[in-house]
Parts: C-alpha cells; sequence; structure tokens
C-alpha cells in the first residue's frame, strides 16, 4: 500500500491553528490507514490504495476545507519521491544559511521559471526540479527581500514551503518503503 506525505498549505499560521490529533482525524475519516502527524505545521503521513494523486489532493483539500471552515490546500509526495528531493544537487555543500524546499501543485512553464531566476541576487537563489523549487537564502527567509515577492507569485502557481531540515526529519523518520 503506498504511503503519502501530505503537505497540507496554511495550518497554524495565520489565525488558522489546528491540534494534530483533529487533523489526524479528518485523514482517518476520509479512509487514510496508519495515519500520523508530523510537526505541527501541517505534516501527514498515511497509507492508502488509491494511487490517483491528483484525486487524493482534491479530496483531502475538499475534506479539510468543510471540515475546518478555512482552505489547505495539500500537496502529496510519496515517502521515495520525498527522499529523492533530498538528493538533487542544488543541496550539495556548501550550503546556505536556509534551504527551503518549495512543493508546487504543477511543474512551472519556462516563462515562470525564467521569472523566478530573475529574482536571483547574493542573498536569494533558485533550483527548479519538476514540481519543486530549491530557494538557497544566505538570510533568514523574512529577511529576504524576495520574501516581499513570494514564489506562488513569481512562479503563477500554488505552493507550500518547508525547510530543508524538516524535509530531511520526514525522510528519516518514513524511510521509503519500496
Amino acid at each position: 500500500m503506498p504511503r503519502y506525505v501530505a503537505l497540507l498549505r496554511g495550518i497554524n499560521l495565520g489565525g488558522h491553528t489546528v491540534k494534530m490529533d483533529k487533523l489526524k482525524k479528518h485523514f482517518e475519516e476520509l479512509g487514510f490507514k496508519k495515519v500520523e502527524t508530523f510537526i505541527a505545521s501541517g505534516n501527514v503521513v498515511f497509507e492508502t490504495t488509491s494511487k490517483s494523486v491528483a484525486t487524493l489532493e482534491r479530496k483531502i483539500t475538499a475534506h479539510l476545507e468543510e471540515s475546518l471552515g478555512f482552505p489547505a490546500m495539500t500537496f502529496l509526495r510519496t515517502d521515495g519521491e520525498l527522499a529523492e528531493i533530498l538528493e538533487h544537487d542544488a543541496l550539495a555543500e556548501p550550503r546556505p544559511r536556509s534551504v527551503y524546499i518549495a512543493f508546487l501543485s504543477a511543474e512551472p512553464s519556462k516563462e515562470a521559471r525564467a521569472k523566478l531566476m530573475s529574482y536571483r541576487t547574493t542573498i536569494d537563489d533558485f533550483h527548479v526540479n519538476g514540481r519543486h523549487v530549491y530557494w538557497l537564502c544566505q538570510t533568514h527567509m523574512s529577511d529576504s527581500p524576495f520574501f516581499r515577492v513570494g514564489l506562488e507569485k513569481a512562479l503563477g502557481t500554488k505552493a507550500t514551503v518547508r525547510n530543508v531540515t524538516t524535509v530531511a526529519k520526514l525522510v528519516e523518520k518514513y524511510p521509503c518503503t519500496k
């Protein structure tokens, strides 16, 4: 049975507080198995026999919005995909002060990539790999000039962002089951 990691957008941010036991319950209501939450920032690991990622993302997003009363867009990756994210060349040493990984709803177009790259500076660098963007930042995210622009605006697609440390901890706790 495939194991997925749901990376939720907007959980425990901007006044949208959700207890992790409640979030787990919402996923169990959808019939998912072995549901666990990881860190209180909207990371949910679960198993299901369903293999249609797009259908699962829509189903989870709709259920959470109905249950929570606010949108919580869902970005799914398998445990194997999450492990592969950490193998990208952008994460080679030396690493900058902060590394963020954006999980995108769709692969950005050539034009969107070019627009993102126009924001490169000595502080911010970006690498795009499929539905992921690696944001290499020489300062903290909120201190970066790019923070005010934002990945979604630059790319024209929805995204959720995690620190590389969070992604590494997820991969360590939930290694690929293939």
